[in-house]
């Protein structure tokens, strides 16, 4: 079994340092965490994580949302937003974004480490059951075909 690989992105370093710590503990591979959305872009191309936890606010111009938008754009990647803001206007926002799961900190580590799991589980099982479907429809098409072969065959003699 492979190890996930988790990228965080949050603007404050002390908080970045701890989860980052925390995340290893539990086997997850956390190679660097990320301030801005620009970086968070960057990064999430580089090394195409399994999970992003992004935070809402961010340094630099764009939030965490607007970041979020870009990454699923050209990514397919589960996000965990991982935020101090509750109000009903942010989460409208992330929540347009579709992520997996919404975490309003303080946080328990148990209800983090559960969604983590369930986003990858989730995602994986997403992804086979999108390549069975591409599967099938190629042995699909590739039915028809012979069967249109044949079936033009069958006119001809007639």
């Amino acid at each position: 079994m492979s190890v996930a690989t988790i990228l965080i992105v949050e603007d404050e370093g002390l908080s970045a340092m701890g989860l980052q710590r925390t995340l290893k503990f539990w086997g997850y591979d956390v190679s660097t965490s990320v301030f801005s959305k620009k970086e968070a872009i960057k990064k999430a191309k580089e090394i195409k994580p399994d999970l992003i936890l992004m935070d809402i606010v961010l340094k630099g111009d764009g939030d965490g949302i607007d970041a979020v938008w870009e990454i699923n754009n050209s990514m397919d990647v589960p996000i965990i937003y991982l935020t101090a803001y509750s109000d009903e206007e942010t989460i409208k926002r992330a929540n347009i974004t579709k992520p997996f799961d919404y975490i309003i900190k303080p946080y328990k580590e148990e209800e983090l480490h559960e969604s983590i799991e369930k986003a990858l589980q989730k995602h994986k099982f997403e992804k086979k059951l999108l390549e069975s479907g591409e599967w099938l429809d190629k042995k699909l098409k590739g039915s028809v075909g012979v069967s249109g072969k044949y079936f033009r065959k069958m006119i001809a003699r007639w």
